[in-house]
């Protein structure tokens, strides 16, 4: 026997009339064995429920329903034609045009039609996304901003013509919560044509509808203190800060007249605070860099404190004296200028020649002093404040 023959007798051996149903039989074993397909007919046209859906085909016939409806309503039964296929998965839809995407589109119409759960919108839905970047930082909340304009209210309350420079303290430290020794900078920040005064509406623009409410601290004093054009601050912008604490602070009272004192003493806390906050080391203090440093705990320090001593960090006096001291006592001809001759006799010749040698070489920082071979104050600060503060990271990338 061939392999012909031999698949033809398996699919033969399928077609069994008593189990009424068909596997996937090759359709040349159903040609070649017309009986068997004629017996599995007959088998099912002798059942009870083939007899029930001849009659209820027969009625509805007579009644005039067309006869595809009459099956399209009628639910498949276990002995319908349908049910001996059953094991076979039903096939999509084709038409003799070919892909069926193409006869829809061809006739026009849309999946909602066809029964399609995917829906057509006749226009695509617009995303609003709120707005996320603000030129001048995010505005204020109302309550915010209504309680901010009910303390304004109350300052600026019998001064139409706006505050004068010794009146705008209070706004400074009771509305914008910074130091009270940046009130002269502010004031100069938001007296823009230096009318001497500053009105309602002119400290409500600034400190408000500019959303300068809404900023940290840091970034407002960050803002307050640094030129329009540049991106950095700079130590000719702590100047004016100083000079209004050294005329206010109570600690500090006792220099008044001593102008030369003040000077000494203003150059010193802002040599300190570049050496210890500007780690770029390159003179301009970044936003980032104060936010990373404690320079502002140290400013609301210096303003609550009435002894200055106990601010340890960057405003001490005393910490000042003792660094303009051993300065003065090393500089024998007092031209401002240490030499190496003068650095070997700190701290009763503590620092070896090797030591001194490489600090002259510029090879720990380079010095910012004029003349080739000395050193200025501010580099003496920077060595001194090494030498004390060892432990500091300033310290550690400089010995």
């Amino acid at each position: 026997m061939g392999a012909m023959d031999v698949e033809t007798g398996k699919d033969v051996a399928l077609l069994n009339p008593e189990l009424l149903q068909i596997a996937e039989v090759s359709s040349s074993a159903m040609k070649e064995n017309p009986h068997i397909v004629q017996n599995l007919y007959s088998q099912w046209l002798s059942l009870p429920d083939t007899t029930k859906l001849v009659k209820t085909v027969a009625d509805k016939a007579k009644t005039g329903v067309p006869t595809n409806d009459i099956f399209n309503s009628s639910s498949p039964k276990a002995g319908s034609p349908s049910s001996m296929f059953a094991a076979v998965p039903p096939l999509s839809p084709r038409s003799s045009s070919g892909s069926p995407r193409l006869s829809r589109r061809g006739s026009g119409l849309g999946p909602s039609k066809l029964g399609s759960p995917l829906k057509v919108l006749s226009e695509p839905i617009k995303e609003v996304i709120p707005q996320f970047y603000f030129i001048n930082g995010r505005p204020a909340p109302h309550e915010m901003k209504e309680h901010c304009l009910i303390a304004i209210n109350e300052i600026f309350t019998g001064h139409e013509d706006g505050l004068q420079l010794q009146d705008f303290k209070t706004v400074t430290k009771e509305i914008c919560n910074l130091p009270s020794f940046f009130s002269t900078v502010l004031f100069k920040k938001i007296d823009v044509e230096s009318r001497g005064s500053v009105t309602r509406s002119a400290f409500v623009d600034y400190w408000i509808n500019k959303n300068m409410i809404t900023m940290d601290i840091a970034t407002q004093i960050y803002t307050i203190l640094k030129q329009p054009h540049q991106n950095y601050l700079v130590q000719e912008d702590f100047k004016p800060i100083l000079k209004e604490l050294l005329l206010t602070h109570p600690g500090l009272e006792f220099l008044q007249n001593t102008p030369e004192f003040q000077e000494r003493y203003s150059e010193t806390v802002i040599y300190r605070i570049f050496y210890y906050m500007n780690r770029a080391g390159n003179g301009r203090l970044t936003l980032r860099e104060l936010k990373r440093g404690n320079l502002i705990d140290a400013m609301q320090q210096a303003d609550d404190e009435e002894d200055i001593n106990k601010v340890l960090r960057y405003f001490s006096y005393e910490h000042f004296y003792v660094i303009y001291c051993r300065f003065w006592e090393l500089d024998t001809d007092h031209d401002f200028l240490i030499s190496k001759e003068n650095l070997i006799k700190y701290g009763n010749h503590s620092l070896t020649y090797r030591i001194v040698d490489r600090i002259f070489s510029q090879v720990p920082r380079k010095f910012l002093s004029k003349v080739e071979g000395k050193m200025s104050y501010e580099d003496f600060v920077y060595f001194i404040l090494a030498e004390e503060d060892k432990p500091s990271e300033p310290s550690l990338e400089y010995w």
